[in-house]
């Protein structure tokens, strides 16, 4: 079986990024939106929610997961 590789491993720290606060926001805008569930408001608050805090996430996760990464090889070491 051939995998299709849509993206250059040169941005894979970007689409990592992208999946990374994607999946995150998405989680947290579903639990701070689980108070609209009875009114029957949960998915639309839940969408909005999560599309705000995606963009804001995005850029954050971004930048910081280079430095991240870098501060984590510094403390840890090989097997």
């Amino acid at each position: 079986m051939t995998s299709i590789r849509l993206i250059p491993q040169r941005y894979q720290h970007v689409a990592f990024g992208v999946v990374q606060s994607g999946l995150t926001s998405c989680i947290a805008a579903g639990i701070a939106s689980v108070s609209f569930w009875t009114d029957g408001g949960f998915f639309k608050h839940w969408l909005m929610s999560w599309l705000i805090s995606w963009g804001l996430m995005l850029p954050v996760v971004i930048i910081a997961a280079p430095a991240i990464e870098s501060l984590i090889s510094r403390v840890t070491y090989p097997d």
